[in-house]
């Protein structure tokens, strides 16, 4: 017969998390809080691999709040057989090592091996937090099938599965049938948001007089992977039109960097050509609080999302809204007070809404002053970690 570890009360909880990458976005922030800030009686060990080409690397944000990830190199975001297998005997060595009582997968490739690992070594409680999912927008037909496949079957042995919003967790139990409702948990994400209303006037002029916005202009930000399913094609559609209108008092941002950037680079030269310096690319930028002090919009264009961080980080830096109807987006941004969502291909509502918010100072005005209050206490990591917390022992009482 099987032995199972069992889970004594008076011992420390242990924790293993393991995310795909550490890259820019919010599973790195999601899974440092989580190790940083749960209640004592958890002990967490961080694992995730490094950045793919063209990504910026995000250890500066464990490392901010104290935490020493360990780095799995051979955990790589395309699948490969060598290097995933590689990964998949590296975690359970640091299972059989570290001895958890609870293994935490965020994101699809350390859900995959991660949760393989875990059940392989007779884990007590298995989680998955799924940051968005890979269902559509990013794959063929046949290749989405086979990920819903692979999804399904390992859920089926997990403990719990994490959705991020209730409408990611209806997409994954009602539309893409990942798994029966009653096994999803719905934890929004939690960031520090407090830094984004730190010297918010000192930081608005530097980022401006670095950037020649004048004080008439209105900047308009686009935070992300330079990637198919960010959309920056559409992005560029939306400035061409806004400019095509005789909209002159704006500059617009594209902040990030990745697989496209060449080609996102060309199309904003020929825009510029057209229409004068309208356009900048910045790349990463680490300080993205500071920089939002300067900003008037934050855009977002995708074609699917989980819960997009741009989106909590601008409304945190009182920053408007506009984004495509994709993902969580109307769990975190409130329509018609805090911004505005549109459906997705919408490119006159977009135009519309984007015109509006550019040349109305007063509606800019309102729904910057709401973000701060909606954002506040919704998304902030300490109800994160208290959440999950919670939800850890109750799984482990299960046990």
């Amino acid at each position: 017969m099987e032995v199972q570890r069992t889970i004594q009360a008076d011992k420390m909880i242990k924790v293993l998390r393991i995310i795909n990458r550490f890259n820019i976005g919010g599973p790195t922030y999601n899974a440092t809080f989580l190790t940083r800030f749960l209640d004592d009686e958890f002990e967490t060990l961080l694992i995730g691999g490094l950045p793919e080409e063209g990504e910026a690397d995000s250890l500066h944000i464990p490392h901010e709040y104290g935490v020493e990830p360990q780095i799995l190199e051979e955990m790589k975001r395309t699948p490969n057989f060598k290097s995933d297998r590689e990964a998949y005997k590296k975690i359970k060595e640091i299972i059989k090592e570290f001895q958890p009582d609870i293994v935490h997968t965020h994101a699809s490739k350390a859900g995959a091996l991660g949760r393989r690992a875990a059940f392989a070594c007779k884990v007590p409680v298995v989680v998955h937090t799924f940051h968005g999912h890979v269902f559509h927008s990013y794959f063929n037909p046949l290749k989405t099938n086979i990920f819903k496949a692979i999804e399904r079957r390992l859920a089926r042995r997990s403990t719990g599965i994490i959705a991020i919003s209730e409408l990611q967790k209806q997409e994954l139990s009602q539309v893409h049938k990942i798994c029966p409702a009653n096994k999803i948990k719905v934890i929004p994400l939690g960031f520090d948001l407090e830094k984004f209303r730190v010297n918010l006037t000192e930081n608005r002029i530097s980022v401006r007089d670095k950037y020649g916005i004048k004080d008439e202009e209105v900047a308009v930000a686009i935070v992300g992977r330079l990637a198919p399913i960010k959309n920056h094609d559409f992005f560029l559609k939306l400035v061409e039109s806004i400019l095509s209108k005789g909209i002159e008092k704006v500059k617009f941002f594209i902040v990030g960097d990745g697989e496209l950037k060449n080609e996102i680079e060309e199309k904003c030269k020929e825009i510029n050509a057209k229409f004068g310096e309208k356009v900048f690319m910045t790349s990463w930028i680490k300080d993205i609080a500071t920089f939002n002090a300067g900003m008037d919009i934050m855009c977002l264009t995708s074609d699917n999302e989980g819960t997009p961080v741009s989106l909590i980080e601008g409304q945190a830096s009182s920053l408007p809204i506009i984004s495509t109807d994709v993902g969580g987006v109307k769990d975190i941004v409130d329509e018609g007070v805090t911004g505005f969502v549109i459906p997705k291909g919408d490119l006159n509502q977009f135009t519309e809404k984007m015109a509006l918010l550019i040349e109305n100072e007063e509606i800019r005005k309102k729904m910057s002053q709401n973000g701060w209050n909606f954002v506040r206490d919704k998304f902030h990591y300490m109800r994160l970690a208290s959440d999950m917390g919670k939800y850890y022992r109750e799984l482990l009482k299960k046990k």
